[in-house]
């Protein structure tokens, strides 16, 4: 009977696995998909269970704001409406926010009611106190420059501890000023993105010509040139990549603006009109030049024709290196590229002048020169001087002058930053590039006993 019951058990053990492979067969087989998701159900399931319920840490990436923001395509034209629209009204409304000229009277009115005794000289005092009481009565728009911040900015010598009315209402003046100024080149800013084209620039200079009472005999035939000679300014010092592009912050933050704005005074003297870059006769000087050099009247300027620039003394071997490195075309130079030319040499301490002569004297563009490149120029200065019946000056002389000027870091090499930071690169330049400059600089103690004669001789008379 065991071994019938046996026989029974071990037959019931078969049927039972037939039966369960029968079934296995028949059965629908999972994709490599759904395989796929119940493997990643699975390993989710079991690392949560892992993890201790710390789920909440996995969506901290929803606490991140949103930094990036497309820019609509070409072909949204409906995005790109409303996108200038909003930022129309939106430098509108920070335009609103601005102090008015009569806002401005009414503060200077409330600070010179509250101005604080004793008086000393004829400076009108405040002292904090009464300060943060102009500040309450002066209205919300105010409001940002009455903290004790500024107060302690514009804080100086005064024994009772007061700030100068008149420095604290030009301080005021000059933050409006900046704050419109940012919002009429804004409104230039085709792109949106906080800098200004050359088109950019281009446009908002030639409207704000008829504003500029200083620029009122310009012809209007001349306005494209001026307008041309106006803009390479900004982009000559402030754009040093050539990006074609400069952020209206760095506009503001240099004197440029300053010079050209400076034209809206109508009793402006002639000494400032000719140092300021941006006046007419300044730029109907450098243009009248360049008419001048074009003695073939073509528009554009050959090597031969700049050669005889300023005092005609540049170095053949420097003119060469300037159409060499220089945008010409057909081997001519146009008034674009001549005015780059004209602001690095008449700019020849300012770091951007020097970065683009530094580039033309590196002929082997190693980033820095050496004996060789130097020797390479001087050369030339050595055979104008044959040329004029002088007596070349020794190039081992003249080379150990230039490193005891620039002092380098690397005592055989000058890199650009060496020669901005020895304050000598215009002098070092000049050695190099000008037969005028190298006799200016070696005749320099002659000049100073002549220009002292000269001063005594004018105070005996």
């Amino acid at each position: 009977h065991a071994r019938d019951a046996v026989r029974c058990g071990g037959d019931m053990d078969w049927k039972r696995s037939l039966r369960n492979r029968l079934a296995a067969r028949c059965a629908p087989k999972k994709s490599e998909q759904e395989l796929k998701d119940e493997e990643m159900e699975l390993f989710t399931k079991y690392y949560m269970e892992w993890k201790g319920g710390r789920a909440s840490v996995n969506t901290s990436y929803a606490n991140i704001p949103r930094f990036y923001y497309r820019l609509p395509a070409e072909d949204e034209v409906l995005l790109q409406k409303l996108r200038e629209e909003s930022r129309a009204v939106f430098l509108q409304r920070k335009s609103r926010e601005l102090l008015d000229n009569e806002e401005l009277q009414n503060l200077w009115f409330l600070l010179d009611k509250h101005q604080t005794s004793p008086m000393i000289g004829e400076e009108a005092m405040i002292n904090y106190e009464n300060f943060l009481k102009v500040g309450e009565k002066a209205g919300p728009k105010c409001k940002q420059f009455f903290t004790a911040k500024i107060f302690a900015k514009l804080l100086h010598n005064d024994p009772y501890g007061r700030i100068s009315i008149m420095q604290f209402f030009n301080y005021v003046m000059r933050k409006v000023w900046l704050h419109q100024t940012r919002i009429g080149l804004s409104l230039y800013d085709v792109a949106g993105q906080g800098y200004l084209r050359e088109s950019d620039l281009e446009n908002y200079i030639l409207e704000l010509i008829p504003t500029l009472p200083q620029l009122d005999g310009l012809e209007k035939s001349f306005y494209s040139f001026y307008v041309c000679t106006a803009v390479r300014k900004f982009f000559f010092f402030l754009d040093p990549l050539r990006t074609g592009k400069i952020k209206i912050q760095d506009i503001l933050a240099c004197s440029f603006l300053d010079d050209l704005l400076e034209l809206r005074d109508e009793e402006l003297s002639k000494e400032s009109q000719e140092t300021n870059w941006f006046s007419a006769p300044s730029a109907l000087r450098v243009y009248g030049q360049y008419l001048n050099l074009d003695k073939d009247h073509n528009g554009m300027l050959s090597k031969e024709e700049l050669s005889r620039y300023g005092t005609g003394t540049l170095t053949n071997i420097f003119l060469d290196r300037v159409f060499q490195e220089c945008l010409t075309y057909d081997g001519e130079m146009d008034y674009k590229t001549y005015l780059d030319f004209v602001l690095a040499l008449e700019n020849r301490k300012e770091p951007a002048a020097l970065q683009y002569i530094f580039k033309l004297l590196d002929i082997e563009n190693k980033g820095y020169l050496n004996v060789f490149s130097l020797n390479y120029f001087f050369r030339a200065i050595q055979e104008q001087m044959k040329i004029h019946g002088q007596e070349p000056v020794s190039f081992q002389d003249v080379k150990d002058e230039i490193f005891d000027m620039v002092k380098p870091k690397d005592p055989y090499k000058i890199s650009l930053q060496d020669l901005i930071n020895s304050s000598q690169g215009d002098t070092v330049t000049s050695i190099l590039i000008d037969l005028n400059g190298f006799w200016t600089y070696e005749n320099r103690e002659v000049l100073v006993a002549s220009d002292n004669d000269s001063t005594a001789d004018a105070d005996d008379t």
